[in-house]
This record gives structure tokens, C-alpha cells and sequence, in this order.
């Protein structure tokens, strides 16, 4: 009699710890969601450095385009034509 119920103590024990433990199921649900945020954070990370490396290598190709140099000196000197709409926006940065 009293090893059928240490056994079943024993059992519900260890079954408690495996579901509800450090590293137990429900901690594994709880870490794939971790995985899923970050999985999203750095995917959105990388389609903006791709966007800013490719900004880059229109600078650096030798060859600088001429809207694109157009771009940068307007930004850099703060200049707009008389006959241009300016929208100002925040500087995510």
C-alpha cells in the first residue's frame, strides 16, 4: 500500500515539474513566443539595412546619380526649390 502511493507522489512530482518547471513545456510555449518577437524584430531590422545599404551603394559606386546627389545636398544645405512642397516628418533616429 504504501509504495503505490509513494510512486504516485513520485510521478506527480516529476509530471508537475515537467509541465510547469523552469524548463518545463509550458516554459517552452512561453520561449517560442520570445523567439517569434525577436524572429519578427530582426526581420524588420534587416529589410532597413538592406534599404540603407542600398542607399549606400548609390553613393559609393563611383558614380553618384544625380537624383541622388540631388537628395543629399538638399538634405545636407536644408534647401528646397520655390515651386516644391516640403513635408516635414519626425527623424526617426
Amino acid at each position: 500500500m504504501i509504495v503505490p502511493v509513494i510512486t504516485g507522489l513520485f510521478l506527480a512530482y516529476f509530471g508537475f515539474h515537467a509541465y510547469h518547471g523552469e524548463y518545463g513545456i509550458y516554459s517552452k510555449y512561453q520561449l517560442d513566443a520570445r523567439i517569434a518577437e525577436a524572429q519578427a524584430r530582426l526581420d524588420a531590422l534587416t529589410a532597413t539595412r538592406e534599404k540603407l545599404e542600398a542607399r549606400v551603394a548609390l553613393l559609393k559606386d563611383g558614380s553618384i546619380e544625380k537624383d541622388m546627389l540631388d537628395e543629399q545636398a538638399r538634405r545636407a544645405l536644408n534647401l528646397a526649390r520655390a515651386n516644391e512642397v516640403v513635408i516635414l516628418l519626425d527623424d526617426p533616429r
